[in-house]
């Protein structure tokens, strides 16, 4: 994160505030909840104020686990290092290399495991398709009907879209030598199946969509936060803004290069894949900016972080610099915050009224 300093101050001041200053939640419960990211009411009778403090956490580190594991910063075993765990390395560099871009663009060009598109090709057709999209957008606008058959279509699609560890998603030779190593936790939970789901499900014709203009965050989830719990609301609005706003101009070795298109588009993404749908939003972006192999990405670190892997990373935009796709992360990161937050808080508006 320290590769984007002014998203990471925003970011260290909400932890700070739900771990350690005032708040309805003893500071015990408030770590416990981090680590075991698991709420159990039961006999206690938990206060509102409690009840949203509990799901600013939970959604926080839910969300943190995203980038952690998107990011590649999460150990390995290895029986040979007394410990157990090694810092995973890519190629021939160490995550210090990485953090500060050094030689990763090289490292990904001279990959070839995902060869078969030209990683400087594929920048540049990146980069007509966002121009020709921009070109579209002024001469005419799609119509609501045409944008709500394309965002089904989208999520229908997203179905399709396969998750790591089944490696369906690429060649089975270029998976031949990851290895996915997970903790052995089922002794803290009771649903050890329990986990995302597709929102969409094959054979349904009408998708429950979650509005957007409905239950929005910064009309309905704010207030509703700062309400039950003091100040944090305006801790985490700066942190979507300033991830959302979050900007160099520059795409690879493009400069002076007006991202906003690409950045909405990953956003949204993460939200279609939770039924949140905008209504002003053309979905046909989606599949214009983003290619298969990035979606892979995006589907696994959003849905099923523990099973993203080093080749899943490299796959797409290999042009891009490694600072890039940590931005990617921070945007993956914290469009599944606001989507789980959207939902755990339109329910309890519901259940005030």
């Amino acid at each position: 994160m320290s590769l984007h300093t002014q998203y990471l101050e925003s970011f260290l001041r909400s932890q700070f505030y739900m771990l350690r200053m005032d708040g309805p939640l003893p500071l015990p419960y408030r770590h416990y909840i981090a680590i075991m990211k698991l709420v159990k009411t039961g006999e206690n009778n938990w206060s509102l104020p409690e009840l949203v403090h509990a799901v600013v956490l939970l959604t926080h580190y839910h969300a943190l686990a995203s980038f952690v594991f998107g990011s590649g910063i999460n150990p390995e075993r290895d029986p040979e290092i007394a410990n157990g765990f090694r810092l995973i390395s890519v190629s021939n560099f160490c995550v210090c290399d990485l953090a500060n871009d050094n030689n990763i663009e090289n490292a990904s060009l001279t990959s070839n495991n995902f060869g078969i598109v030209d990683s400087l090709s594929e920048l540049e057709a990146l980069m007509v398709r966002m121009k020709r999209l921009h070109e579209e957008r002024e001469d005419e606008e799609a119509s609501q009907e045409e944008m709500s058959t394309r965002f089904e279509k989208e999520t229908k699609e997203s179905l399709f879209v396969v998750p790591g560890d089944t490696l369906h998603s690429f060649p089975q030779s270029d998976f031949e030598d990851d290895m996915i190593v997970t903790s052995d936790v089922s002794r803290y939970i009771e649903d050890p199946g329990f986990g995302y789901e597709d929102f969409a499900r094959r054979g349904e014709e009408h998708l429950p969509t979650f509005r957007a203009q409905d239950y929005t965050w910064e009309n309905h989830g704010f207030s509703l936060v700062n309400r039950l719990y003091s100040d944090i609301g305006h801790l985490l609005d700066e942190k979507f803004r300033m991830v959302y706003s979050l900007t160099y101009n520059t795409m690879a070795t493009h400069e002076d290069v007006d991202t906003t298109m690409l950045r909405r588009a990953l956003f949204n993404y993460v939200h279609c894949m939770f039924g949140i749908r905008y209504d002003d939003y053309d979905y046909g972006e989606v599949n214009q900016l983003l290619e298969r192999s990035l979606k892979v990405y995006i589907k696994t670190v959003t849905c099923y972080p523990e099973r993203t892997t080093k080749r899943m990373y490299d796959s797409y935009w290999r042009q891009f610099k490694h600072s890039e796709k940590v931005h990617v992360n921070l945007l993956l990161m914290e469009a599944r915050m606001q989507a789980e937050l959207l939902y755990a808080l339109r329910a309890i508006t519901r259940h005030l009224t």
